[in-house]
Order: structure tokens, then C-alpha cells, then sequence
């Protein structure tokens, strides 16, 4: 079974997308979230060209949606990260090292030059498997 997950407390997708596809696998539920990015849910830039403030609300919206879905950040085992400046990835780390600490998941991480919206330095994708 293939379920759109599109929590109200998240912006409205901004075009034909969901936030996130979960997919049940016998005993699992295989969740794809849609890059993430600091809008809140009336879709304005939180922390615009603040790497600490937008961070932290990109792990919030992903929070939203793994709890959408029945999950939590230690099912987390993929994420794809895309960064405006590479030398702001220090502070971008330390926040999502405070989001992902248990789950440890694997990881990529791409120097952009620049994103949709002007002032947003930082998105993050996100993959998890969910225990049913």
C-alpha cells in the first residue's frame, strides 16, 4: 500500500509532490521524505539567511512528518543534504547532529549554489523504515 503524507501543520506542497510517500512492506513501512526546507506553515522563510534558525526548522518539519507516518528520528537511515555555502556546514551539523545522534543514518551532503526560494541555504531529504 502507497500512502501520500502531507501533515497540515507543514506547508501545502508547492506543486505536484507530497511531503512524503510511505510505502508498506510486509512488517515495515518504507517513508520518503520530500526535501525539506526552513518554510513554516503558511510557507515563510523561518531564519532567512540564518544557517542555525533554518536548520532547525528543516528537522522539524522532518519530525512532523515521521510522526505523520508513525515514526520517530531513530528510524532514519538515509539523508541528502544540499547546502548553499559549504562553510556554513559547521553549524548546520551541530543541529543535525542533535536530531540524528541515535540513528546515525547514512549520508550525503552537496555544495549548491543556490536553492528555490532566495535566503534558504539549506535542504534535507530524508529516508526512514518504520517498524508496523
Amino acid at each position: 500500500m502507497i500512502k501520500k503524507i502531507n501533515p497540515k501543520q507543514l506547508t501545502k506542497p508547492l506543486g505536484s509532490y507530497s511531503q512524503g510517500t510511505a510505502v508498506d512492506i510486509d512488517r515495515m513501512r518504507l517513508l520518503f521524505i520530500t526535501g525539506q526546507v526552513a518554510l513554516n506553515s503558511k510557507g515563510n522563510i523561518v531564519g532567512k539567511n540564518n544557517i542555525t534558525k533554518q536548520s532547525d526548522q528543516v528537522f522539524k518539519n522532518i519530525a512532523i512528518i515521521l510522526t505523520e507516518a508513525g515514526g520517530n528520528f531513530s528510524n532514519v537511515v538515509k539523508v541528502t543534504n544540499f547546502i548553499t555555502d559549504i562553510k556554513l556546514y559547521p553549524k548546520f551539523s551541530r543541529i543535525r547532529n542533535k536530531y540524528l545522534k541515535n540513528s546515525l543514518p547514512a549520508s550525503s551532503l552537496f555544495e549548491v549554489p543556490k536553492l528555490f526560494k532566495e535566503g534558504l541555504l539549506i535542504e534535507v531529504e530524508a529516508i526512514a523504515i518504520i517498524p508496523k
